[in-house]
């Protein structure tokens, strides 16, 4: 009996000339291509002269999509794993089938390429040596500024993806929990004809990408926590962080816990700079 195989390919994340000789080879041999869109992976397709079958496999009914696929796996299928861009399994669907087949035993194989991530922290010009990759960030205010004020004192630097219709309330959260002269990059269009990078303080950032209005998907690159930690800040600042916070949709509650768990302020100290700011009686 033919053995199995998965092979995770990743692919170019705009510029299709990014897609390399052992990556079409992959494709080509693969007895079946398992991707997120076959109409997005049918262009990649058509571009590298492979007429594989495809299938679906995406984030609905994931789990149970890839118990399926590994067993056909597990009986001798060559199955090729794409996503719409970059590499499966990372903020895309992939993870479950690459343990599906690992707990049959099947061989697992990975054509490595082009990383979103990993293109956005090198163009970025902040520090390479150490980071951490956070991916997408809650969609809830609550939940993504609480996460957030957990990263408010992570030294490495932070790459997170964002969608363009949530990025500037991304932004404003990221100003409010890290500061608005905390080094960052806006990175989009990677790779393609108008890819773009915006470099800056987080609040000239946030200023700059609103000024223009935010396209495509992004990749949003900030510089970890200064060494030390930052100074402590006014009742003023204070006040006009869980300000901006609640403008984005955050309740007043949610903004005053993350805004007093980033600067590390006592949040009845916190929740007293919000009433003196609004003249409201402690």
């Amino acid at each position: 009996m033919k053995e199995g195989k998965l092979i995770v390919c990743a692919t170019p994340i705009g510029n299709l000339e990014d897609a390399s000789p052992r990556l079409a080879r992959a494709l080509s041999e693969a007895d079946l291509v398992a991707c997120e869109d076959t109409r997005q992976t049918r262009k990649l397709l058509a571009h590298l002269g492979v007429t594989t079958r495809m299938t679906s496999y995406h984030e609905v009914g994931e789990r149970e999509r890839a118990q399926e696929l590994a067993e056909r796996v597990a009986t001798g299928l060559r199955l090729a794993l794409v996503s719409d861009a970059g590499m499966p399994a990372v903020s895309d669907p992939g993870y479950h089938l690459v343990a599906a087949c690992l707990e049959r035993g099947v061989a697992v194989e990975v054509v490595p390429g082009p990383s979103a991530a990993l293109a956005a922290l090198v163009v970025s010009g902040l520090p390479t040596d150490r980071f951490c990759f956070e991916g997408f960030l809650p969609r809830r205010p609550g939940q993504r500024d609480r996460r957030l004020a957990e990263l408010a004192t992570e030294p490495r630097t932070m790459v997170f993806f964002e969608a363009p219709h949530r990025v500037l309330a991304t932004l404003d959260a990221m100003v409010a929990a890290f500061g608005p002269e905390r080094a960052g990059a806006a990175v989009r269009e990677l790779t393609k004809l108008h890819e773009q990078v915006l470099r800056g303080p987080l609040g000239q950032v946030r200023e700059r990408l609103a000024g223009q209005g935010p396209r495509g998907e992004l990749t949003l690159v900030v510089a970890g926590a200064p060494a030390g930690g930052a100074a402590k800040a006014s009742p003023a600042e204070l006040a006009a962080e869980v300000a901006t916070l609640v403008e984005g949709g955050t309740s007043t509650r949610d903004a005053v816990t993350a805004v007093a768990e980033a600067t590390g302020t006592a949040r009845r100290s916190v929740y007293q700079a919000v009433l003196d700011a609004r003249g409201e009686p402690g």
